[in-house]
Order: structure tokens, then C-alpha cells, then sequence
């Protein structure tokens, strides 16, 4: 099919060190190389290190893969294969390897030579006929062997190409990335939804008027609370500045947001939303945090989310990295009330960085989920920039639902978080658009929706049945 605009997910941000190098243009020409397929960042030697034991632990059994080098010259260059890697100690006869090399904007296929291997599965660092050795030795160079001198049966090289033209001669690599290759299912009419939505105005409407007038299980709470909590960038200010735009009816960026290597949000900040510009205020408040990040002593501290959700911070209370917030005496002498503390947590998480997590992050947000869990809080997982993770998503976001590789992210954050699939949610937060889209309101008017369900579940579950209305 025509490629329409890819999306955004691999721009080239220094800053973000989890993010691809390679620039949404170039992966665009790669993509073209090798059909309708989506890449996902599998490795990146920067994060997780040159050692041939953590290529392999994220790279193994993952089918077709594309390896992506940099150099201090600033060659990119790499090479595909399209089968897996296995460490089975086998010569691997691959027809569709290739070696490439970008040259100005294009990238340059280099083809291999009809019966030769393509590459020895080995234990090793990624290599490719035996002539070109990635992260040679665990370091961060690549090694060309010349000649046709082989270890094993060959007529000749299995890439024709010089170091000079493929990258200058310059061993040195600044990084090296692994991408898994998935080919995108054609979506169709005849396929079915793995989850129904409306796409109607008189949908939109519905929500809104069931957000309206919706009250709490419990007369002492006037709003819920609901706590947004994810790493860096995953959109939990946007989501806030999403919902505000609609209730609006214009595009509103009340909530600090963008990208950054660092959290924008710096303070601890409750969110109440208007219905209208003269409007009373809706019945609910989302609260933004500083974002996760892996590091010790850099990010929202696990501390200070449990004083959150117990209702002790103040409103623009600005965080500490290296110290938890301590509560003031008088407060701290006597617990919240009810309506001071958090009703329902989500979770914020970028779909197009979700197989990209750290050992660390996803530790840090299990040890959240750990405190959360304690408290009985209803906890739900919203999934942000899926038109950025699936370009038909991005070209179409009806067909949401009917895409195997967004369903396939779903499922990857339910087993990532421990949640069920059922709580986790699909979004498309408003980043760039000028007018609101009937789709994006309905995605996030369910989310929201669903939201004030589970705090209802959690007021149902902590109040005895006389605090309740009658």
C-alpha cells in the first residue's frame, strides 16, 4: 500500500536516551527497504550495554531483525536478517540479509551473494559473512575481516563492499541499535474489532453528559482524585490538557508538556476541569506528578507517592529528587480525609516505548503498584501515542481496535505491569492538533469514564454502607 506519513515514535532526541537515533525520515527509508513493517527498538548499546550476554537477552527469538550502527564520522550503517537469533552454533543460510548504508538520505542495499551464509549464530555480538563483526569483543568498534578467508565452506565474500564506502574507515561506533522487524496485517472491513467503540457524535455526547453528571459513590467526597503516575514523557500533563481541551471545545495547554530528557513537571499539581470557560467545575481533579525516571535519586520517589496517595501534599508542592517530602506536624498527626486522598491511580505509558522499558523503571513502577495495592486504590493503565506506535493507527484512528500490533502492546503492558488486559487503556492525547477530532474524544472520554468507575469501585470497598447516599 502507499505509505502515508510515518509517525513520530523514532525522532532523533539526544536527550532521551531510551529514544532511536535514527531520525522518523531515515526510518522511513528503511522501512522502504524492506516493505510494510513496523519497527520496535529492541537494544541500544548506550542503555544497555556493548556485552554480547544483554544483545542477546533482548534480541534472541525475536524473528526478523534490523541492526542499526553509528560512527564518530557519522556513518549509519547496519544489516538485516530475517532469521532468528538463536546462539544454536549454526551457519545461517539467510537469502534476504542484506548489509546497507545510508548515503545522504538513501540508504544503500547491499545484497548477499547467492550460497553463502549470511552470519554464524554464535554467542557473540552480531556479525554478518563472517566479514563484518559488530561491537567487536564487547566494545563499542566494529571489525572488518577482509579477504575471502573463511572458517567455513565459501566461493567468495558474502557482502561485496569496502570499509571506506560503507563507513569510512572509522571503527569507532558511538552506538548500536537492534530493531525487531514486524510485517503490519492489512486491516480490513471484514475483520473484527477486539473491542467496541462507538465513533459517533452521539457517542461523544453521551460521555460527556455521563461525565457531567456523574457523583460520587460517597456524599463527603464532592471530586474524585485520580493520580496520574508514569515515566518521563509518556503524556500525563497532555492527558490532562486532552480533557480540559474538550470540556473547553478549543485545544487548551493549561499543564506544562512536551518532550524532555527530565520531567517538566516539577511540582505537585491537582488539576480541577471546567465545563466550559464559564462552566462549574467537573466532578473530579487529576493530579500530575514528576515522571519515574530509573535513577536513584532522580524522579518522583516512591516516598512521596505514598504521602500522595494518603492525601498530605499540597497542591503545587514542588519535589525533591533527593529528599521525600515530610508532611507538616499537625497534619501529620492526624490522617486525611477521605476526600483529601487519592480514589483511582493510572499509569501512563508510551506505547511506542513499552518494549524499551528498564529492568529498573519497571521495577520502580512494580514497587508503586506494590504501595498502591496495599491501599486498595483502584489502579488502571492508560496507553498514550498509539498513532505514533502503528502508522494505520495514525492514519486512521477508528481502526484502533482492529490492529493486531496495538492489541499485541496491550497485552505486552498487562504482562509488563501485572494488569489485566481489561484495565488497560489505548489513547491519543491532543500533541499537535490545532481543532478537537471526534475519534481522540472518544477514546478519551472513555478512559476518563472508566476512570471514575474504578474510584466508585474504591469508595464502594472502603465506606460502610451509612456514608452513602440514600
Amino acid at each position: 500500500m502507499q505509505r502515508k506519513k510515518m509517525h513520530q515514535r523514532l525522532k532523533n532526541l539526544s536527550v532521551a536516551p531510551q529514544t532511536s537515533s535514527i531520525t522518523e525520515e531515515q526510518r522511513k527509508q528503511l522501512c522502504a527497504l524492506l516493505g510494510d513493517v513496523e519497527l520496535s527498538l529492541l537494544y541500544k548499546a548506550s542503555v544497555h550495554g556493548y556485552q554480547d550476554s544483554a544483545f542477546h537477552q533482548r534480541c534472541d527469538h525475536q524473528g526478523p531483525t534490523l541492526l542499526v550502527a553509528y560512527n564518530h564520522s557519522g556513518y549509519i550503517f547496519g544489516g538485516y536478517t530475517s532469521v532468528d537469533y538463536t546462539q544454536s552454533g549454526q551457519y545461517i543460510t539467510d537469502r534476504e540479509a542484506f548489509l546497507f548504508r545510508f548515503q545522504g538520505k538513501i540508504p544503500v542495499c547491499i545484497k548477499i551473494n547467492s550460497e553463502c551464509s549470511a552470519r554464524y549464530d554464535d554467542t557473540g555480538m552480531p556479525s554478518f559473512g563472517e566479514q563484518l563483526f559488530f561491537c567487536y569483543r564487547n566494545q563499542p568498534v566494529v571489525y572488518h575481516q577482509g579477504g575471502d578467508v573463511f572458517n567455513y565452506t565459501a566461493r567468495v565474500n558474502a557482502f561485496n563492499f569496502s570499509p571506506a564506502t560503507l563507513y569510512g574507515n572509522d571503527t569507532n561506533l558511538r552506538e548500536c541499535e537492534v530493531y525487531k522487524v514486524e510485517q503490519i496485517p492489512q486491516i480490513s472491513a471484514k475483520m473484527t474489532p477486539w473491542r467496541n467503540v462507538l465513533w459517533t457524535a452521539n457517542r461523544r455526547a453521551q460521555l460527556m453528559g455521563l461525565i457531567r453528571n456523574y457523583k460520587p459513590l460517597v456524599t463527603s467526597v464532592s471530586r474524585v482524585r485520580i493520580l496520574m503516575i508514569g515515566p518521563v514523557g509518556a503524556g500525563k500533563s497532555s492527558f490532562f490538557n486532552s480533557i480540559n481541551s474538550i470540556f473547553m471545545g478549543r485545544i487548551t495547554s493549561k499543564a506544562m508538556s512536551g518532550s524532555a530528557g527530565t520531567s517538566l513537571t516539577t511540582q505537585f499539581r491537582t488539576y480541577p476541569v471546567k465545563d466550559g470557560r464559564e462552566g462549574k467545575p467537573l466532578p473530579f481533579v487529576l493530579c500530575d506528578t514528576m515522571g519515574l525516571e530509573e535513577q536513584t535519586g532522580a524522579g518522583l520517589d516512591i516516598e512521596d507517592i505514598s504521602s500522595i496517595l494518603q492525601g498530605h501534599v499540597p497542591d503545587r508542592y514542588k519535589f525533591n529528587p533527593t529528599s521525600v517530602f515530610q508532611p507538616e506536624e499537625q497534619k501529620a498527626s492526624r490522617p486525611a480525609s477521605l476526600k483529601e486522598k487519592i480514589h483511582c491511580v493510572v499509569y501512563v505509558i508510551d506505547a511506542t516505548k513499552i518494549s524499551l522499558m528498564s529492568d529498573k523503571l519497571q521495577e520502580k513502577i512494580a514497587s508503586v503498584r506494590r504501595k498502591v495495592n496495599s491501599l486498595g486504590i483502584a489502579q488502571i493503565v492508560l496507553m498514550t501515542k498509539v498513532d505514533e506506535a502503528c502508522p494505520q493507527v495514525e492514519e486512521n484512528l477508528q481502526s484502533l481496535y482492529l490492529s493486531s500490533y496495538i492489541k499485541s502492546k496491550v497485552q505486552e503492558v498487562s504482562s509488563r505491569l501485572g494488569v489485566p488486559v481489561s484495565c488497560v487503556l489505548p489513547v491519543k492525547n491532543y500533541s499537535q492538533e490545532l481543532e478537537l477530532e471526534l475519534n481522540c474524544d472518544v477514546l478519551l472520554l472513555t478512559a476518563l469514564q472508566q476512570m471514575l468507575n474504578f474510584a466508585d469501585d474504591y469508595l464502594d470497598d472502603v465506606c460502610s454502607m451509612e456514608d452513602k447516599p440514600k
